[in-house]
């Protein structure tokens, strides 16, 4: 309830819209940060079994683009918290 108060406070604030934009910003770069690691994992994994290493390229081909559109969506997200 505390949280809830707050967060309407906040929004009739200059704050809310920093909150938000800050929110975007982390998105970006967590998107970023998994993208990264599955790569580097995907490689490992190719190292370790190469006649495999076609089937980890499409699973992280996937992966990260399931990433990246829940990257989108919140950054979508975000941009519609700032223009209200």
């Amino acid at each position: 309830m505390l949280l809830f108060t707050l967060l309407q406070a906040a929004a009739g604030a200059a704050l809310g819209k920093a909150g938000i934009a800050i929110g975007a910003g982390l998105a970006a770069i967590a998107a970023a940060w998994g993208i990264g690691t599955i790569g580097k994992s995907s490689l490992e994994a190719g190292a370790r079994q190469p006649e495999q290493a076609g089937h980890y390229r499409m699973t992280a081909i996937i992966i990260g683009a399931l990433v990246e559109g829940a990257c989108l969506f919140a950054i979508l997200v975000c941009l519609i918290g700032i223009s209200q």
